[in-house]
This record gives C-alpha cells, sequence and structure tokens, in this order.
C-alpha cells in the first residue's frame, strides 16, 4: 500500500533530480497556483513563491515547461470547458509569474483546441506556457482517462509539485500518471521530508487542531494520538467537542454525526478550551467578553479561545520537542477575536525557532501565522493543508502513486 511505502525508512521519492537530461524535454508540470485573487489581482502568492524553485531548476537545466494548475471552484458543465468565466481565470498568475522570473510566460486558452500543437512546438528551451484553468474542464474532477492522455500527449515527462490536491483523484494528478514517466517537484520533495518528520518525532510530540469539518480532522488526530503527548483543540470543532461532553455550545447547533465523531475522540490527549471570547451576536459584532468554557450562555456564540487558554496551551507547547498547527483558534481575521490565534502562531514560531520542530500548515493557518511576520521561523510551512492531514493519517494520495519508490 502507498501509505506503508510513505512510513518506510528507505523510502525515496522520484525527483525531477533523478532525471539525467532535461535539455529539450518537454515536461508537464502539475501546480498548485489555487492563491486569493481581488479584483483580478493576487493578495497572497505564497503557494506560487515556493514552487519558484522547481520552476527554475527546470528552466536552467533547459527544459520546455506546460504548467497545470487551477484555481477555485468553477462550475462546470456537460460541456468540454466553461466559457467566460474570468472570475477563475490564470492570467493573473501569469502576470506575477512574469515578474517572479523576470521572464515572459506563455499562456494557452484551450489545450483541446487545435492551436495547442502549434503552441508547444514552438516551445524554445527554458520557456514556459501556462495552460488556462484545468477545472474548467469537468473531466479533470472525474478523473477522466481520456482526458488524462489528452494531457499527456503535450509532454514527454510529468511532475507533480502540487501537493495540496496530492489526496484528490483528478485527472491531472492521478490519471495522468498511467501516461508519463512521473516525478516529484522540489517543493513536494521537500514536503514529503518534512511530513515524514513528524510521523517519526522527537518527543514530546504536541499537535494543534483547530478550524471546522471535524470529519476532515478524525482520522489525523487518531493516528497522531498514538504518538503525540497533548492534541489542543481550537477554533470551531470546538463545539463539537463541548456538545459531546454535554455542555453549552451557546447558539450554535452542532450536528448529531459530529457529536459521535467527537466524542469517540475523547481522551486525556484531547485538551479543551478552558475559556472562550463571546458575543451576542452571530456576525461578532456585539460585545465580546471572556466566558469560562463549562459557563457559555445560551444566547452566546464563541468566536475565539480565552486568555487562560492560551496561557495553559503555550505553557506545554514551550516543553514540545516536535509540533504540528492545523487550523485556526477562531475568527481571527475579525481584530476582535484574532489574539488566540495569533498568539499561539507566535508560541509556535518562537519554539520552532531552535528548541523544536515545527510544521504548519493549512490556508488560514499560513495566513494567521504570516500576520506574526515570524513565518521563516518555522521550521516547514506547508502549501497544502488537507493532504497535509491525509498523508499524516495514513489516507490515499493518488498524487503520490508513482513518485514514491
Amino acid at each position: 500500500m502507498l501509505f506503508k511505502l510513505c512510513y518506510n525508512i528507505s523510502m525515496k521519492v522520484k525527483s525531477i533530480k533523478d532525471i539525467k537530461n532535461l535539455r529539450g524535454k518537454r515536461i508537464l508540470l502539475r501546480c498548485d497556483f489555487n492563491v486569493a485573487i481581488k479584483d483580478h489581482k493576487i493578495i497572497d502568492d505564497f503557494k506560487i513563491v515556493q514552487t519558484l524553485p522547481t520552476l527554475r531548476y527546470l528552466i536552467n537545466k533547459g527544459a520546455k515547461v506546460i504548467i497545470i494548475t487551477h484555481l477555485g471552484r468553477p462550475k462546470t458543465s456537460n460541456k468540454s470547458q466553461v466559457t467566460n468565466n474570468k472570475k477563475y481565470t490564470v492570467k493573473p498568475i501569469i502576470v506575477r509569474l512574469n515578474k517572479l522570473l523576470d521572464k515572459k510566460v506563455k499562456y494557452l486558452e484551450n489545450f483541446l483546441s487545435e492551436d495547442t500543437e502549434d503552441a508547444v512546438d514552438k516551445l524554445k528551451n527554458g520557456q514556459i506556457l501556462v495552460l488556462e484553468n484545468i477545472r474548467y474542464y469537468p473531466e479533470e474532477k472525474k478523473n477522466d482517462k481520456k482526458f488524462a492522455k489528452k494531457l499527456a500527449s503535450l509532454a514527454d515527462v510529468y511532475v507533480n509539485d502540487a501537493m495540496a490536491v496530492s489526496h484528490r483523484a483528478h485527472a491531472s494528478i492521478s490519471a495522468i500518471q498511467s501516461f508519463l514517466p512521473s516525478y516529484a517537484g522540489l517543493l513536494i520533495e521537500k514536503e514529503i521530508i518534512n511530513f515524514n518528520k513528524i510521523i517519526r518525532p522527537q518527543q514530546p510530540l504536541a499537535v494543534i487542531i483547530g478550524g471546522a469539518k471535524i470529519e476532515t480532522k478524525v482520522p489525523v488526530i487518531k493516528k497522531l494520538s498514538k504518538k503525540a503527548s497533548v492534541i489542543f483543540i481550537g477554533g470551531m470543532i470546538s463545539y463539537d467537542f463541548l456538545a459531546a461532553l454535554k455542555l453549552s455550545t451557546g447558539k450554535y447547533k452542532v450536528d448529531t454525526k459530529n457529536k459521535k465523531l467527537a466524542k469517540k475522540l475523547l481522551s486525556k490527549k484531547i485538551i479543551l478550551p478552558i475559556d472562550f471570547i463571546t458575543s451576542n451576536t452571530k456576525t461578532g459584532k456585539g460585545k465580546a467578553q471572556v466566558i469560562a468554557a463549562d459557563e457559555i450562555p445560551k444566547d452566546s456564540w464563541q468566536f475565539d479561545i480565552g486568555p487562560e487558554t492560551i496561557r495553559f496551551y503555550a505553557q506545554h507547547l514551550k516543553q514540545a520537542k516536535t509540533i504540528i498547527w492545523n487550523g485556526p483558534m477562531g475568527m481571527f481575521e475579525n481584530n476582535k477575536f484574532k489574539n488566540g490565534t495569533l498568539s499561539i502562531a507566535r508560541v509556535v514560531a518562537s519554539v520552532s525557532r531552535g528548541k523544536a520542530f515545527g510544521v504548519v500548515g493549512g490556508g488560514e493557518t499560513v495566513v494567521a501565522l504570516k500576520k506574526t511576520k515570524m513565518l521563516e521561523h518555522v521550521d516547514w510551512v506547508s502549501t497544502s493543508g488537507g493532504a497535509m492531514l491525509a498523508y499524516l493519517a495514513g489516507e490515499k494520495m493518488p498524487g503520490l502513486q508513482k513518485i514514491i519508490k
């Protein structure tokens, strides 16, 4: 099984560094440039910047690079391509690549068109061609083999550098590997190396899990609870655990299924918030106040962990040798409720600076860490969230099936 390969100490990643001669080779590079865009301008280019070492390596070796990426979740129909969907076009990404690489990047609107062969043939060594949003095509999410084969016909080699979607069975991630020699980009190679340090951690291991969607967190909590000394809970999933303990969740109604999932996870290692910052309005515009976790009024909403929780979590995190964090502690985008998440971010960053090995993943978590201006102190900041959890939990990783040996 793939997961056993991932956990094997002798496991090796098939890296682009293993390709002897890249000069003139057409490389189909799957990236994850699913970045935040507003008014057709990129707000955060973290994922793009993290992929630059792979791009520069391929360019310097004289490869012809054809980039595949997705952006957002455009609605698809039965047609071969979504048309006139400017909201999800990759054109802003191309503008940013031009600037970051100081190199003109080419663009292809529809790789299924008659112009594709000519566009690929005209590529010179060291040039880059970006295909339009791969999720414009309904065949992508269906993992359609014919569609993947058509993609594969554009290149000589496939390289996956999109860890964030490597847990997805999509055509440009999974099926494509059946038609081309497949390798890992430099970013994915680093992701796997650093994830494996969590799998075989220095003790004590402290885990911080926040955010929402407890169903996506259950497998990794179960897996890591066998090795972790403590698992700190925050964010929306706190509701589920409070409900499991038959405590008040204020105005928030916990789904019965989520309550049952949380109840099964309860153990001495699962540490819940001691207090919360609450408000009497759903939007958080009301007066904020500190409330003990077992005294939450029925007319309130919880938006952040409280000061006692921050102190308690920080005290134990400072004793850790390995830390993994995924998911914010609350609504940190609101200034009234940012203290919990940003405080935990500062602690993780400061402890990671020499004392412990720290790994942080998840889009919102990385945004919070960047707000502290301490991102560079964390040993590894992953470009993935759900995929990181899936990998650590030992779930199937379709995007890694042919690049791990």
